[in-house]
């Protein structure tokens, strides 16, 4: 865009590929979070020694602060994202479920006590009727989330939902929502201008996830037939409107049953990029970051909803420096040897390089792999290959995981909710237990020493014939 780049690291991340990516990279801290990258004045202190004249959020840390947004406004430099009170509104789920309501848009059964005592907790928890989920009002990705399934499980989840929303949030506040059983979870992306414009840009599926955090997405969703997507992009409008929105958001859904007669009802809204916008950007040919840019720069749409569509299907693989054996036990340490695999339909969207040091200071994710194709085996079957052909050594990764889970049978049908990992993640496991555990270190030092490249199983890539694969094939 001709847009001058400023990247802002840690210690932690001083030799970081995207200090390096950036045209000008700026300190703002040690590694600690809280004194970095979580620190207001640190980061508007990089803007200004920099000259930037605009902040892009990213996706974690600061992206859903509303003082954020609001200390940069009155700093004089433009927030890539949307206003400040619109976060605020729509960042308390609430707040958030009350604007959904006034926009007529239905919502899980649930109660929102004024009296937030763990008596009146208990008490909207027995007309919401078992099995129930307490929810903090604040943050996200799952924590402090806690399910109760009965009257004897009550006194102590409630005890932990509210110790776990207040450390990680610093708001004990709770909401009780009636537990739906094995819904999936499908999300739609919507972009607002200044200019009264609001336009939604389909959905994800996002039903892959363990403890609420997503492993896998894509789009489009192999549930949602054309009248409920109608009806659920719609919905999505309708609360984005309500809620004066502006720039990129996503609107979440859970979807109770199948086909055209599904109910969906409002989950929260997540007033940001998500990690998971490059499989809508694969399958709509919309550069979302460039349209935020756009957006915060005053400019219109360009597009109305009747000029966005889908082509083909793309399927999203987070990559994690986790050890899928081990619980998902997050690994640390120097990425020995990495190769991203360079095949038809791949994308790969990457914060690392060979040699870059993983810290245990911040999330896992590694990689995005991306897989586009015409259609969803088309898009399985490439993301297969790509992640077979995707060595990392030097830590445990997830690929073990995730190859694991493009092979089993009720993702390869489709059949999937958010319930699936739990359900199938201990056989999943003790499959990944059971197989030989080779010393990721020595193999990479091996493979580096010997000059030749390794798969994701350890054979040598140079060995791999692809028809051997293909019975009855010929050319």
């Amino acid at each position: 865009m001709g847009i001058e780049s400023v990247a802002v690291y840690s210690d932690a991340d001083a030799r970081a590929l995207h200090t390096t990516l950036a045209d000008m990279a700026v300190r703002i801290g040690p590694p600690p979070a809280i004194d970095s990258y979580l620190s207001v004045p640190a980061i508007l202190a990089a803007a200004r020694q920099s000259g930037a004249q605009a902040v892009h959020p990213g996706y974690g840390f600061l992206s859903e602060n509303a003082n954020f947004a609001s200390a940069c406004k009155a700093a004089g430099l433009t927030f890539i994202g949307p206003p400040p009170e619109a976060i605020e509104g729509m960042g308390s789920k609430i707040a958030a479920r009350r604007v959904a309501v006034e926009a007529g848009v239905p919502v899980v059964p649930g109660e929102t006590p004024a009296n937030q005592s763990d008596g009146a907790i208990a008490d909207a928890a027995r007309r919401v009727g078992f099995p129930v989920l307490l929810k903090p009002s604040a943050g996200g990705g799952g924590i402090g989330m806690k399910t109760a399934r009965s009257e004897s499980d009550l006194v102590d989840t409630i005890a932990q939902a509210r110790r776990e929303a207040t450390a990680a949030f610093g708001d004990g506040t709770l909401y009780v929502e009636r537990l739906i059983e094995r819904p999936r979870h499908v999300e739609f992306q919507v972009l607002a201008d200044h200019h009264g414009h609001v336009v939604h840009v389909f959905e994800r599926e996002c039903s892959i996830q363990r403890r609420h955090q997503k492993v896998i997405e894509e789009s489009p969703s192999i549930a949602v037939t054309a009248s409920l997507r109608q009806r659920m992009g719609e919905a999505a409008v309708a609360v984005a409107r309500k809620a004066g929105y502006r720039n990129a958001g996503t609107v979440e859904f859970l979807v109770e049953g199948a086909g055209d007669s599904a109910r969906f009802y409002f989950l929260e809204m997540n007033t940001r990029l998500q990690v998971e916008h490059p499989v809508t950007e694969q399958v709509t040919g919309i550069d979302l970051v460039r349209a935020q840019i756009g957006i915060a720069s005053g400019r219109e749409l360009t597009w109305r909803q009747k000029d966005l569509s889908q082509r083909g299907h793309a399927i999203e693989l987070r990559v994690y420096a986790e050890d899928p054996a081990r619980q998902d036990l997050p690994q640390a340490g120097s990425l020995l040897l990495y190769r991203e695999p360079s095949m038809p339909g791949i994308r790969i969207d990457a914060g690392v390089t060979e040699g870059s040091e993983v810290a245990v200071h911040y999330d896992p994710l590694l990689a995005k792999l991306i897989a586009t194709g015409e259609t969803r085996e088309v898009a399985r079957m490439r993301a297969l290959a790509a992640i077979r052909n995707y060595p990392i050594l030097g830590i445990r990764t997830n690929i073990p995981l995730l190859i694991e889970l493009l092979g089993h049978p009720k993702f390869v049908a489709g059949n999937i909710d958010t319930g699936f990992l739990d359900a199938e993640g201990d056989a999943i496991r003790a499959r990944l237990s059971s197989s030989p555990s080779p010393d990721v270190v020595a193999v990479a030092e091996a493979a580096r020493a010997a000059g030749t490249a390794v798969t994701a199983r350890g054979a040598r890539a140079d060995t791999i014939d692809p028809w051997s694969s293909l019975r009855g094939a010929r050319v």
